[in-house]
């Protein structure tokens, strides 16, 4: 399983609600967090979030141990499983 973390705060809103978007994706939240799970990559377009830069490549809070980010740029930010 694949397990993103990024703080529950409205700034990081949006990244959570693109991400539910994908239904092979689950967004619940482990206390002040979204926790955007899947059983395979986890992939968000950072364009369709209207995240900021600053927000953006802030927004990670952690990945599970099993899953690693393979990209993180100004394009998508994508989690696979290792």
């Amino acid at each position: 399983m694949t397990a993103l973390y990024v703080l529950d705060v409205p700034e990081n809103t949006p990244l959570a609600a693109v991400a539910a978007q994908d239904p092979a994706v689950t967004v619940g939240r482990i206390g002040p967090y979204f926790a955007i799970t899947a059983t395979g990559p986890i992939v968000i377009d950072r364009r369709a979030t209207g995240c900021r830069h600053a927000v953006w490549y802030s927004s990670v809070a952690g990945v599970a141990r099993g899953s690693r980010i393979t990209q993180h740029d100004k394009d998508a930010l994508r989690v696979e499983p290792v």
